[in-house]
């Protein structure tokens, strides 16, 4: 029945293209291999939790351990973009952490494990033509701990509203365009003063209603 289970700490089918070996040679090298590649991480996942989990399968008490974990980086913000490596003391370590922790979650994300040829300088970096992973350029679902949208829908994004905003300038400028209010109506919305037309009572009007008052009450005007 052994040739039916996969054995967990088989290294996959990948190949690195920009590794100058035949595919024998690798399969001897990752036979041998203390470095672990970690993919599928959250961009917000953090060097500290990934040494947490992974020294779980450490053996200190045997000269083992953790050498280094060297996270991955976006090339253009130096920010981290999905994936690190886990360098161990032992190749049984490396090969603990397939069995035990690949396919597990860490972060709400399950984690791929994949034994690897060896960290290089360089090799932190994403090789997306966006600076991030080649899998985050073609991904077409959105992912919130990836950076949401794939690198070619957030350019398709992009081209279609610039598109649209020329499209939008176009026909501001273009015949039958409506014409767009200036700012000075601001200053002729404030209401002129009220204009009366009763006139205003002067000094002789005072004195001729004086003198009418005056004649009425010689005369007994039933006015008053």
């Amino acid at each position: 029945m052994s040739h039916v289970v996969q054995p967990l700490d088989q290294p996959s089918n990948y190949k690195d293209s920009q590794a100058r070996m035949d595919r024998n040679r690798q399969q001897d090298a990752l036979s041998k291999s203390t470095t672990l590649y970690i993919g599928n991480l959250s961009f917000y996942t953090t060097e500290e939790q990934i040494y947490e989990i992974f020294s779980k399968c450490a053996s200190t008490e045997e000269g083992g351990g953790i050498k280094r974990i060297i996270m991955g980086l976006d090339r253009n913000t130096r920010t981290p973009c999905g994936f690190c490596f886990v360098e161990y003391y032992t190749h049984a370590e490396a090969l603990a952490c397939m069995r035990y922790i690949s396919g597990t979650k860490l972060d709400e994300r399950i984690v791929r494990c994949d034994l690897d040829l060896g960290y290089k300088e360089g090799r932190q970096f994403g090789r997306g033509k966006t600076g991030g992973q080649v899998r985050d350029e073609h991904r077409q679902d959105y992912d919130p701990g990836r950076g949401g949208w794939g690198a070619q829908v957030q350019r398709q994004e992009i081209d279609r509203r610039k598109e649209a905003e020329e499209r939008y300038a176009d026909a501001q400028d273009g015949p039958g365009a409506v014409a767009g209010g200036g700012e000075d109506w601001k200053d002729n919305s404030v209401p002129e003063p009220e204009k009366t037309l009763k006139r205003e009572r002067s000094v002789d009007d005072d004195d001729d209603g004086e003198r009418e008052a005056q004649r009425a009450r010689t005369d007994g005007d039933d006015r008053i």
